[in-house]
């Protein structure tokens, strides 16, 4: 069996960040019982010397008898390799648990971003995944750190109290008083930690969000002038975000100060009482050196539970942000039925909420005066936002996600280039040959691109295609859509940051390209418009009319008024400058 088959349903439905951490240790629990092995042995290890030195002392040194004394000599230095062999391996073992950990989230995260697919940005922020991915999933498995030196010192505590009490019962009533003190003195401070660690994550996720937006736009803003705006709020929020992190350290400082500082407290009571029943002749010199080697071996053991506290505290706080990513539900997803069939035969794509239908084997463009009207019809039919929406006789949402996917394809005018060859970037993950390429990158007008960039389809492409223009980019966003050749394609704006003379031959291309396939495209241009089959033309979101372009122009004057960029005239029907007002001749734009 599978990790996924006997872990799937708590990694896509964890209800707690206490129940994650569990799940991380319950799969790997063979490595976690070595582990906690490991490092009994070497905490309770730790326990011996003392024990062997005072038996060396009181049998060996005391009354002069060397062979006893070497006899013990030999015993320590057995003892202190063996515990440097369980150190290592302890190391190694947590290591290895912590890597686990690591990639099990990190498969759990990558999982879960490609079930939610578009519905990610409208769950959470970049800002947000990013933090999750880079911080909080090495805080994640950190925590299971414990799960080791955490028994061990359990166990070195009990060996402790039991060899004290064959020396003293009344030190071994402090060290068993002592250890709890200690927890219950660091307590509240973990607890102030774990509310400061919370609001300086939320903090910081919001400003990596910030980050991202400010990156992402930076072309824009310097356009709009609004650089400096955007930068002065970053830089307040940078302030909240340092405030919030002072707080946070403050109270880290506190539980590291008494990390360190309560075990040596620890040491020094444990020791006084000793030394003064040593001076009075109740305990012997390799006593008193047993007891404080108790004492001082216990330190590892006290100091391990705090840090231990420490971690889990940070390590909830980082599952809980997890948990959270982890919960979210990609669009549609509890929709009854969603296993079914799409239609055998190209059937009609119909929206009930905008009374949008795209007939089979044409190309429809949808118009809108908000663009965001038209790019809702088009979320609603490719089963990206919750809807009623149809395909033939059978509603989308009862249509098994990957079949549907097979089928039909939305080319957002956003999407993503991921960082490959230019021919990774224009493939996807199937290999084309040389022809479909060649053809795909003709109908889009792309050949400059190819011939530009050093060494054509092998050159190297930058994540999020940052070492091409708007133009080039949108451009390859439709060679990678046609290489899909799906049956029905969905694009949005997909000629919005080109020229005119290039819109206007990639409309033809695009229409010769697919003809007899469904094609829906949302624009307000002129020259792709002209092209289509059916144009419907929405108001409020609603089909307010569906015909030729030119039908359009000559019934609806808003129709006319919103496609010719606010340009008066019959012209706007002709492909004459009415027809191209508002794109530019020459050049790219750079959306």
């Amino acid at each position: 069996m599978t990790d996924t088959e006997r872990g799937g349903p708590e990694v896509a439905h964890p209800r707690s960040a206490g129940r994650y951490l569990w799940w991380l240790v319950v799969r790997q629990r063979g490595r976690v019982a070595a582990g906690a092995t490991y490092g009994s042995l070497w905490m309770v290890g730790l326990m011996l010397p003392p024990y062997v030195l005072s038996r060396a002392i009181d049998d060996g040194l005391a009354p002069g008898r060397m062979p006893v004394l070497l006899g013990w000599t030999a015993v320590l230095l057995g003892v202190g390799v063996m515990n440097a062999w369980l150190a290592v391996m302890r190391h190694r073992t947590m290591t290895r648990i912590r890597m686990d950990a690591t990639f099990r989230t990190v498969r759990a995260l990558m999982a879960q971003t490609v079930r939610l697919g578009a519905a990610l940005s409208r769950g959470t922020t970049a800002g947000e995944v990013v933090t999750i991915g880079i911080g909080d999933v090495a805080v994640v498995s950190q925590t299971l750190t414990m799960t080791g030196p955490g028994v061990g010192g359990v166990l070195a505590y009990a060996v402790v109290a039991v060899l004290l009490l064959a020396v003293s019962p009344l030190l071994a009533v402090v060290v068993l008083l002592g250890v709890p003190l200690l927890a219950v003195l660091v307590g509240p401070l973990l607890g102030r930690l774990q509310g400061a660690q919370t609001r300086y994550r939320e903090r910081q996720s919001g400003l990596a969000a910030r980050l991202t937006d400010l990156v992402g736009g930076l072309r824009v803003l310097g356009g709009l002038g609004g650089k400096a705006v955007f930068a002065d709020r970053y830089r307040h929020a940078s302030r909240e975000l340092r405030d919030e992190g002072y707080r946070v350290g403050a109270v880290t400082s506190w539980v590291q100060a008494l990390g360190l500082g309560l075990p040596t407290l620890f040491l020094a009571a444990v020791t006084w009482p000793a030394a003064r029943m040593a001076a009075e002749g109740t305990l012997t010199a390799g006593e008193l050196v047993a007891v404080y080697g108790y004492a001082a071996a216990l330190v590892v053991p006290v100091s391990f539970f705090i840090e231990g506290g420490y971690d889990l505290t940070r390590g909830l706080v980082a599952a809980r942000r997890v948990v959270r990513f982890l919960a979210l539900e990609p669009d549609g997803a509890g929709a009854a039925g969603a296993g079914g069939d799409a239609p055998a035969v190209p059937s009609v794509l119909h929206d009930p909420e905008s009374g949008v239908e795209v007939v089979p084997g044409q190309l429809t463009a949808l118009v809108a005066a908000r663009p965001a009207e038209s790019a809702a019809v088009v979320d609603r039919l490719g089963r990206f936002a919750d809807s009623a929406a149809t395909w033939g006789a059978v509603r989308l949402d009862a249509i098994a996600p990957a079949r549907l996917r097979d089928r039909l394809l939305v080319a957002d005018n956003e999407a993503e280039l991921f960082a490959g060859t230019l021919r990774e970037v224009v493939c996807g993950r199937r290999d084309r040959t040389g022809e479909a390429i060649d053809h795909a990158v003709r109908t889009a007008l792309a050949e400059d691109i190819v011939r530009g960039l050093p060494g054509g389809l092998d050159a190297s492409v930058e994540a999020r295609g940052r070492n091409l223009s708007g133009g080039q980019r949108q451009r390859l966003r439709l060679v990678r859509a046609l290489l899909a050749d799906p049956e029905v394609l969905l694009a949005v704006e997909p000629t919005s940051a080109v020229d005119a003379h290039t819109e206007a031959a990639l409309a033809a291309r695009l229409h010769a390209a697919r003809a007899g396939r469904t094609t829906v495209v949302t624009s307000t241009s002129p020259l792709l418009l002209d092209r289509a089959d059916r144009v419907c033309f929405l108001v409020g979101g609603r089909v307010a009319a569906v015909g030729s372009h030119r039908e359009l122009l000559g019934t609806r004057p808003a129709y006319r008024r919103l496609v010719s960029r606010g340009v008066a005239g019959e012209g706007a029907g002709t492909g004459g400058p009415a027809g191209t007002a508002g794109r530019p001749v020459t050049g790219e734009g750079t959306r």
